[in-house]
């Protein structure tokens, strides 16, 4: 069973829309726990994708005219952080995407995302087949553009990393004071450093293969000095490196759409009406049966 719908059966998800339940068909756990530092008090972030009701998906079905009269209901993602499991011990952050909204994300490389899509089996909570397709097609989301976004998301880290005055008497007041700066930002520099660096030559990633120098710096092993030079020289190699990658420029939008409609045939049934698309409807179908009767086989 997904977290989500655990979670909504103890009560402690209580404002939701009503078609989440039944239409979630990918959750994994992300963060320390996907990175392989975690430890037995880390907070546990729960990422997914849905499938929301089709009148949603496609507004001008049910005659919507954008902008005009009364408005249908819109869903980009559903939120809630600080969700106390006590039976479990833990605290969960939740983060549920219309499937829209998450290819989206997943298209700009947002890093965030790309780590959803590729976090070790382990941590995959929940996976339908239309969940395990997108799954088998994610290196599709990866282009050059990742460089650009992954490096705006360790100098954010940078900065973060260095700042003085976090909260007196929270753990991360104490980390500051001890070392002189804040180790969790620090890895997190490190660790997007690592990932671009392995999309642009691997055109895959490996989110653990790291761990030990993560958690050597989750131990304060590293000076802040360390981690800035690493930062800059890393970038150094890593701008070179995004010249010379072999890694497609920017996404392939069409093939993105082909496997977001195909996902979308897979839970509705047909969307020819809705979508206009130059990709043959047939050969969609023909290859969702395909991985249908693959899928069986294995069963």
């Amino acid at each position: 069973m997904s977290i989500f719908n655990r979670l909504v059966k103890r009560n402690l998800i209580q404002n939701y829309p009503g078609f989440l339940k039944n239409n979630i068909h990918y959750e994994v756990m992300m963060g320390s726990v996907a990175y392989g530092v975690s430890s037995n008090d880390s907070d546990i972030d729960v990422y997914g994708f849905c499938i929301p009701p089709k009148h949603i998906i496609f507004p001008h079905l049910s005659g919507e005219i954008f902008g005009f009269g009364a408005q249908n209901e819109r869903f980009e993602q559903f939120q809630e952080h600080h969700i106390e499991d006590k039976e479990g011990e833990k605290e969960y952050d939740i983060t549920i995407y219309s499937i829209i909204k998450y290819f989206q994300l997943c298209m700009q490389n947002n890093p965030n995302m790309i780590d959803s899509l590729f976090v070790p089996r382990r941590c995959i909570i929940h996976s339908t087949q239309i969940g395990e397709h997108v799954r088998e097609h994610r290196k599709e989301f990866l282009h050059k553009g990742s460089w650009f976004k992954f490096k705006g998301y360790a100098y954010s880290q940078v900065h973060k990393m260095q700042i003085k005055n976090p909260e007196v008497g929270s753990t991360r007041y104490e980390m500051v004071q001890q070392y002189g700066y804040d180790l969790k930002f620090a890895y997190h520099v490190v660790r997007l450093l690592n990932e671009i660096e392995q999309i642009l030559t691997e055109h895959d990633l490996d989110l653990e293969r790291n761990r030990e120098q993560l958690k050597s710096i989750r131990r304060g092993e590293w000076t802040k000095e360390q981690i800035i030079n690493y930062f800059h020289d890393k970038e150094k190699y890593l701008e070179k490196l995004y010249s010379e990658s072999t890694l497609k420029h920017s996404p392939n939008e069409n093939v993105i759409k082909g496997l977001l409609i195909e996902c979308l045939e897979m839970h509705y049934g047909s969307i020819k009406d809705a979508v206009k698309t130059e990709i043959p409807i047939n050969k969609i179908l023909d290859d969702m049966d395909q991985y249908i009767q693959k899928i069986r086989n294995l069963i």
